[in-house]
């Protein structure tokens, strides 16, 4: 048998537990080539650079029109 809690735990007490459990906001910040949002210390996912040198070749979005 497994053990059994000896009083209720009050919903104070379980919210206070779980205070740590939300999600946190992503910290962006703006590419110097492209100026859109990306990860601090990350290559930009749009231009492909990072500190200044180009690193990736990003392939260019083709938009169809019907």
């Amino acid at each position: 048998m497994g053990a059994t809690p000896k009083q209720r735990i009050s919903s104070k007490h379980r919210h206070d537990r779980r205070s740590h459990n939300h999600i946190k906001p992503l910290h962006l910040v703006d590419c110097p080539q492209c100026h859109n949002p990306r990860l601090p210390h990350h290559v930009c996912p749009v231009c492909g650079t990072y500190r200044g040198r180009q690193v990736l070749q990003v392939k260019e979005e083709t938009t169809t029109q019907s």
